[in-house]
């Protein structure tokens, strides 16, 4: 998966669809909450083991929604300047550090 070259798809759509005016980063943050609600609710009251063997549907339906947060979150990333891959690697290399020494 190559970051740059999905920001730019997205980038098109949203110039497409004249988006941008609705694109600040507290859009995109609150946007991409109400994302990861709709995946929680996929999980709401399953059992750890049911929520370990989705249904296909299920499945394909909180793959949906991690698209959705995903490509929320590099929109946000691209308003506020953020490197989404350097980000993700300095926060993994903070928690090897926190939890693997």
């Amino acid at each position: 998966m190559n970051l740059d070259q999905l920001t730019q798809r997205l980038h098109a759509i949203r110039d497409r669809n004249d988006w941008r005016q609705f694109h600040s980063p507290k859009n995109l943050a609150m946007a991409a909450s109400v994302e990861m609600a709709e995946l929680v609710e996929i999980f709401q009251w399953l059992t750890e083991d049911q929520s370990r063997q989705l249904p296909a549907d299920k499945l394909a339906h909180a793959g949906q929604e991690v698209g959705d947060i995903v490509l929320y979150l590099l929109l946000l990333c691209s308003e506020l300047g953020l490197d989404l891959d350097q980000v993700v690697s300095s926060k993994l290399a903070d928690s090897e550090r926190r939890f693997c020494s």
